[in-house]
This record gives structure tokens, C-alpha cells and sequence, in this order.
């Protein structure tokens, strides 16, 4: 009677081989995956968004862009969520068309900490441009805002202006 080596108890298997070669594949593709999406989390902190230019900030510091009739709501959507608007009016009491405003909205929680920052635009190519002496409508939806917010209205910051 002959034993094959193959069929005794605690000898190496023939297939084991691919099992090992597969998870080892698998554990490096993972670990690719995950360098990959921390660059690209690294990359897009790294770009921050244009900052005023001298013009946009003597615009915005003579007042020639002005909010107004600024106020917040909130009212559940269809899906049961809380969906919070800010809407106001902007108007350019300036000499220049503008073709682009974007306001930074700052939440804070209870202790005045930022709980979230959103730029968004109030002007711009499909808004529409703002003539001089012209005054438009804005609507900021929000839909997922942090719980630890303090429910008041964020401040407001004009962050980039365009002129056209």
C-alpha cells in the first residue's frame, strides 16, 4: 500500500498556493486604492479657492455691494429632511457690471465654533450678471447641515467677485 504525502494530515496543500497569491493581490490593489483617495483628499485641500483681488475688496469695503432683506427658513422636503434656505437680495451700488459673487456661509455650533463653511455662488453666468444699480433675488439651499449647529443664521462673507 502506497500513501501519497499529498493526503496526510498537516502536509502542505496543492492549492494553497493561489489562495496566497490572491489575498496578497488583493491586499496590495487595497492599498492602492486607499493611497489613491488620500492624495485626492490631499490634492483638493491644497487648492483653496481664489482669494479677493484689490478691486473686489475696495468694492466690498466702499459698500458697493450690499445684502439685504436677508432671512432664513426651513421646512421638510419630501423625504423627510430638513431643508434649510437663506434667502436676500444683492444689490451693486458700484459703476461695474459684476459677473460672478460667491458668498462663504459660516456655521457655528453653540460655542462658536465653524461647524461648516460653504461657498456658493449669488451671481453668475447662470444666475445672471449684476448691472450697476441693479439689485437681484438669492436662494442658498442647504440640506445637509451639521446637528451640531446652532440653528441661527451663518455669517455671510463676500469671497470672490468678478467683474465683467
Amino acid at each position: 500500500m502506497e500513501l501519497s504525502v499529498d493526503c496526510l494530515p498537516g502536509s502542505p496543500r496543492r492549492g494553497a498556493a493561489p489562495v496566497v497569491l490572491i489575498v496578497v493581490l488583493a491586499l496590495v490593489a487595497i492599498g492602492a486604492g486607499v493611497a489613491l483617495y488620500l492624495n485626492w483628499l490631499w490634492s483638493r485641500q491644497q487648492t483653496a479657492p481664489p482669494a479677493l483681488t484689490e478691486d473686489a475688496r475696495f468694492y466690498v469695503r466702499n459698500g458697493f455691494l450690499q445684502l439685504s432683506e436677508v432671512e432664513m427658513n426651513a421646512k421638510e422636503n419630501f423625504a423627510q429632511q430638513t431643508l434649510v434656505e437663506i434667502t436676500g437680495k444683492i444689490a451693486n451700488a458700484g459703476n461695474r457690471n459684476v459677473q460672478l459673487v460667491e458668498i462663504t456661509c459660516v456655521f457655528q455650533d453653540a460655542y462658536g465654533q465653524v461647524v461648516l463653511r460653504e461657498r456658493l455662488p449669488i451671481v453668475g453666468a447662470r444666475l445672471g450678471g449684476l448691472k450697476p444699480g441693479e439689485t437681484k433675488a438669492f436662494r442658498l439651499p442647504f440640506d445637509a447641515l451639521p446637528q451640531s449647529w446652532n440653528q441661527t443664521l451663518p455669517q455671510l462673507v463676500i469671497a470672490r467677485i468678478v467683474f465683467g
